[in-house]
């Protein structure tokens, strides 16, 4: 049998925090590891389901005094108080206030929780693949999807045309059994009924009583305009169909942004580097850059320095949460250096290397009188 962790470890928290801290550590561990928030994650959902247990008896005065003085065996199920959860739904029952306030659903009804007689559908992942363009304006993609749909023979019910779902015998239609443990009793989740507090005795043949069956469907995003490489939209209610009435779980769309040959993109700034040559920047130049809208005008100064940054007010992309502010275009100045040149411009490049040896510029005065000095050209002056 494997060893049960010590709670106060699974839960992060010393042996003598108060109770605000425990349920601090464990809201921060449960919202972490939220099935919602990772969907298909078995060890997500495991890590989940050891801090709620770790919760419950931490949680619980009477509990904790137990595990202090017994350990595990003061509150297993023998001993009279352990959590027993034999599902996520028992836990959002338990502890569905921890997540209210956080927009995951919890309790009897939550979005998390179990219906009346059914259970919510889990959650869905997609992605979108959009370019850059269609980022700075917004757009919208289709999805296709294949999900669990409540089947059309028997409405989700799962039953077969004609019957009913009838009450459980076991639990008598509560979907929880009580189990007496010397002084103790213990409530636990109907495994007759799943916790449905009912059973069905002539199911569907289309969906084997699962009430529900697999389908494509295709639904369509709104893509903010502003939205960044790695950024997740949420669409509720657009996920699997619960079993037997039981609310839909949601959509997440993982939005990822093509690379553009043009642009890099820094948050709100994108960033194009011009090439020019190497008479353009001495002389000047009218020249036309591109930005997400088209072409534009930009004149190059004369005496431009190569690797220089001039900044295009509200040419960038948009806030995503406001829509209203805009990001900068920095436009940066790259001198090509031609690899091949032809006789006349070897002719001119020559007669401009004269040029410049004869009127030398201050900096390189300075430079070659070092230079003479340091090979000992100072000698010759004694």
């Amino acid at each position: 049998m494997p060893t049960q962790r010590d709670y106060y470890e699974v839960l992060g928290v010393e042996r003598n925090a108060t109770a605000s801290e425990v349920k601090k550590a464990y809201r921060t561990i449960a919202l972490k590891n939220h099935p919602d928030r990772n969907p298909g994650d078995e060890a997500a959902i495991e890590r989940f389901k050891e801090a709620s247990e770790a919760f419950d008896i931490l949680g619980d005065e009477n509990k904790r005094s137990r595990y202090d003085q017994f350990g595990h065996a003061g509150v297993s199920r023998a001993g009279g108080g352990g959590a027993g959860f034999q599902d996520i739904g028992d836990i959002f029952s338990a502890f569905g206030d921890v997540f209210e306030n956080f927009g995951f659903g919890g309790g009897r009804s939550g979005r998390s929780g179990r219906t009346r007689g059914g259970r919510r559908g889990s959650s869905l992942q997609a992605t979108a693949q959009i370019d850059l363009t269609e980022a700075a304006a917004g757009c919208t993609r289709e999805l296709h999807i294949s999900r669990h749909e409540p089947c059309d023979t028997c409405n989700g019910s799962g039953a077969r045309p004609g019957s009913q779902p009838v009450k459980c015998s076991t639990c008598g239609g509560h979907g929880q059994v009580i189990q007496a443990q010397g002084f103790f009793q213990v409530q636990t989740t109907c495994r007759a009924c799943g916790g449905e507090g009912k059973t069905i005795s002539s199911p569907c043949v289309d969906c084997s009583g699962n009430g529900r069956t697999m389908k494509e469907v295709v639904r369509e995003v709104k893509i903010p305009a502003g939205i960044d490489n790695g950024m997740q939209l949420c669409l509720r209610g657009e996920g699997e169909a619960g079993t037997k009435g039981g609310a839909r779980g949601d959509l997440y769309v993982d939005v990822e942004v093509r690379p553009h040959p043009l642009f890099e993109r820094d948050g709100m700034d994108l960033m194009c580097r011009v090439p020019v040559t190497y008479s353009q920047v001495v002389l000047g130049a009218e020249l036309e850059i591109p930005t997400l809208t088209g072409r534009q005008d930009f004149s190059l100064p004369a005496g431009t320095q190569p690797g220089s940054v001039t900044r295009l007010r509200g040419k960038g992309m948009p806030d995503p949460r406001s829509g209203h502010q805009v990001g900068d275009l920095l436009v940066e100045i790259q001198v090509e250096v031609p690899r091949k040149t032809s006789g006349r411009q070897e002719e001119l490049l020559r007669e401009l290397a004269e040029l410049e040896a004869a009127d030398v510029m201050p900096e390189r005065k300075s430079f070659f009188g070092q230079l003479k000095e340091f090979f000992g050209g100072g000698e010759e002056e004694q």
